[in-house]
């Protein structure tokens, strides 16, 4: 019997930066900020990591400021 598209729906992600309570995204904090690249080095979607809107912009920002600064890798085709 085929379940119905509400059994089947996921479970929304929450922010988990909101959740914690941190305003401020840091670029130093390597080991944070790896969870959300992949293998090749790309920024995960907001869809995929369940950040919202005003976190993901930071995020962005705090990588691509960690990518300058040498501390995580530019993109790897």
């Amino acid at each position: 019997m085929r379940q119905s598209m509400a059994a089947r729906r996921k479970k929304k992600k929450r922010c988990q930066w909101c959740m914690e309570g941190i305003r401020y995204i840091d670029y130093k904090s390597i080991s944070r900020l790896q969870r959300f690249l992949d293998s090749k080095g790309k920024i995960f979607p907001r869809r995929q990591t369940g950040n919202c809107a005003r976190h993901q912009r930071q995020l962005a920002i705090a990588i691509k400021r960690a990518r300058i600064m040498g501390l995580l890798p530019f993109v790897v085709y």
